[in-house]
């Protein structure tokens, strides 16, 4: 006897995709697509909510990251029996203490460090193009390069000319555009004068947030949503701290190597390694090119020392300091971290750079848990359907 056969939404394949939902997904997606036409060809209508985004992003992103690098902190405190707010108030006082000290001692320093590099940076560039010019002159492809006619006279008296005609342009631009500049820092000021006050409120009460949006979800849909939440928290924690952390570490490391090797700069290049450094693999190139440039220029020896300073920085970081603090918890390989930071980065500029890492964890933990879910329906409805279809087993009588 032939097994009965399956009706069209009791197939396998159609119960992985929802059963008779499978065409109510499809009119979802048809009204999606409808939603983003409509949205393109009356998109004026939105433009106060693109408004209230683009000012409110900024703040948010900020004191984000503020939250999840003074959380542990703060539960340290609140562990020692100090009552919440008092413990906030207490970080926010050791802030105001640190960025104080900080404007004081350091930031005049760096600011002078920055104004001689900039100052005499061109010079270095000078320099180093006319030895480069002298190497290739008597190396092997000196008749190569002879046949280039290259003029580097011609290119010094040129280069001031070009920089010249820049900051004019830039300076143009600026002036008519003035608007839009006043806007912008508008922006990053009131970003800046917020933060502290969404920091607060995320400190006091965000502990409390996962549970309130769960309650606004229905209950069998709480338990998947809690675990989705659970491991997305899981993954900013562990790269913010964990990237900043190490951000630090090899700042300090720069600066400390480029003083004991006595090349120029050495705070202002550490800080910059500091800050660069929270870009995965493309921060370190970053860093080190101003330091290449000016030790180029001092001499080959400073050159070797740079490449040793760098070489044991890396290995220490890589060795020791990121499996420490970093440990395997985003689980990213880094062909597609360099994949992510370029796309990022052509699509949002430098705010996808910094965010493109975490910005893809999260869609990680999303599509993961999707994906179990889409798994555990198709196993649930494969073993239904095996068990409805399986063919009787005849015995013979005797």
């Amino acid at each position: 006897m032939q097994p009965e056969k399956a009706p069209f939404f009791n197939t396998r394949f159609i119960q992985f995709l929802g059963g008779k939902n499978t065409l109510f997904l499809l009119f979802l997606v048809f009204l999606i697509g409808l939603i983003i036409w409509i949205f393109d060809v009356v998109s004026f209508v939105f433009y106060p909510l693109q408004v209230l985004l683009a000012n409110v992003v900024l703040p948010v992103i900020l004191a984000t990251i503020g939250y999840y690098l003074l959380r542990p902190l703060l539960r340290k405190l609140v562990k020692w029996k100090i009552p919440k707010i008092w413990g906030i108030l207490i970080i926010f006082l050791a802030l105001i203490g640190v960025i104080t000290g900080l404007v004081l001692l350091v930031f005049p320093f760096l600011k002078l460090q920055l104004t001689n590099l900039i100052q005499e940076f061109p010079e270095y560039f000078k320099q180093l193009v006319i030895s480069f010019d002298a190497f290739l002159r008597t190396s092997i492809f000196s008749s190569y390069y002879a046949d280039l006619e290259f003029d580097v006279d011609s290119l010094m008296q040129q280069i001031p000319e070009d920089i010249g005609n820049t900051l004019q342009n830039a300076v143009g631009g600026v002036a008519s555009g003035i608007g839009k500049v006043i806007s912008t820092l508008t922006g990053l000021i009131l970003a800046i004068v917020t933060v502290p006050f969404i920091l607060f409120y995320l400190l006091k009460d965000g502990e409390k947030l996962p549970q309130y949006i769960l309650n606004l979800l229905p209950p069998r849909m709480r338990e998947d949503t809690h675990q989705v939440m659970k491991d997305a928290d899981k993954q900013i924690s562990a790269y913010i701290q964990g990237q900043i952390l190490v951000a630090i570490c090899i700042g300090t490391m720069v600066f400390i190597g480029f003083l004991i090797i006595g090349m120029k700069y050495a705070l202002l290049l550490g800080v910059l390694a500091m800050i660069t450094s929270v870009v995965p693999y493309l921060g370190p190139i970053i860093a080190i090119a101003p330091a290449a440039v000016i030790a180029l220029v001092t001499s080959p020896f400073m050159l070797a020392k740079l490449a040793i300073v760098w070489t044991v920085v890396q290995l220490v970081e890589g060795k020791f300091i990121s499996p420490q603090i970093m440990g395997k918890s985003l689980h990213i390989h880094p062909i597609t971290i360099i994949f992510v930071l370029l796309t990022a980065g052509s699509l949002f500029g430098v705010p996808g750079v910094i965010l493109g890492i975490p910005g893809y964890a999260l869609l990680k933990v999303l599509v993961t848990h999707m994906y179990m879910l889409f798994k555990r329906r198709y196993n649930r409805h494969e073993t239904l359907l095996e068990n409805h279809f399986e063919p009787a087993i005849v015995v013979d009588e005797e």
